[in-house]
């Protein structure tokens, strides 16, 4: 794991150029999904998505490998590099610093590594075995979750509300009427922020795998407890608690837990 968690720092390294070329520029911007509806990408997710994926295919040819942007390489190994190039793309259009290079790693199908760079301000955070930390100018500093198990004590966050379906949003709303401040538009940034201690809930819908999984590592070493909206793991996306404290994550989760899809329906 010593030697895949230095490799991992080697990914987000590489991915830092692409990532930072296109940043606050005119780029071209295009839309992935139809009329109606907006999902963006640009060449700095391509690139960068590249320049991970020909990276661990020269080190590790033999692992799978599953991208936002090229999909998925299979090979039958246990390991599996999980990518998101640019996880917050409308903020990155938008000029906003609070997108991220997401790099995760799964044993069988279990989160054990993930890497969060944002390379405009200098913070990564990484989350294994080793625990959860930020490096930022050179150093090396552990974080933790703070302590916050009431709801109306808690700071909430959530990229949209406007993401969440109609019965999602009233399981929301509950939440939201009753916690004592609420952050918007944040992405991968917000469970940093939580692992960190500013942060005590994000709450999120329509994930993929490749949204969460650096993610997942991050918020657990640090002390928080992350799941999807059934209790069960996170490790696939989709509705998905993540939580400062072990307390505050039973009581929105039995908030959230009738509006909980079949983890096994991905429609």
């Amino acid at each position: 794991m010593e030697e895949f968690y230095n490799f991992a720092h080697r990914l987000a390294n590489a991915a830092q150029k692409p990532a930072l070329k296109y940043f606050r520029q005119r780029v071209e911007v295009q839309n992935k999904l139809g009329r109606g509806e907006f999902d963006p990408v640009t060449l700095a997710d391509r690139q960068a998505e590249q320049v991970i994926r020909t990276l661990i295919e020269s080190q590790y040819p033999d692992h799978n490998i599953r991208g936002e942007e090229f999909g998925e390489k299979q090979t039958g190994s246990e390991w599996k590099w999980i990518i998101d190039p640019i996880d917050g793309t409308r903020a990155y259009i938008s000029g906003l610093p609070v997108w991220g290079v997401l790099i995760g790693l799964y044993r069988s199908g279990q989160p054990v590594l993930g890497i969060m760079d944002q390379p405009f301000t200098g913070e990564r955070f990484t989350g294994s075995a080793k625990g959860s930390f930020l490096y930022q100018h050179g150093n090396r500093t552990k974080v933790s979750t703070r302590p916050c198990s009431n709801l109306e004590e808690a700071t909430i966050s959530t990229t949209d509300p406007y993401l969440f379906n109609n019965q999602e949003r009233i399981a929301f709303e509950k939440i939201r009427e009753v916690s004592r401040l609420q952050r918007y538009g944040l992405d991968c940034y917000a469970y940093s922020m939580l692992a960190m201690g500013g942060i005590d809930l994000v709450i999120e819908s329509v994930l993929q795998d490749y949204d969460i999984a650096a993610l997942i590592p991050i918020v657990e070493a640090a002390g928080g407890t992350i799941s999807n909206w059934s209790g069960g793991s996170p490790a696939n996306g989709g509705q998905i608690l993540a939580s400062g404290d072990s307390q505050l994550h039973k009581s929105a989760l039995e908030m959230l837990r009738p509006m909980a899809k079949d983890p096994s329906n991905t429609d």
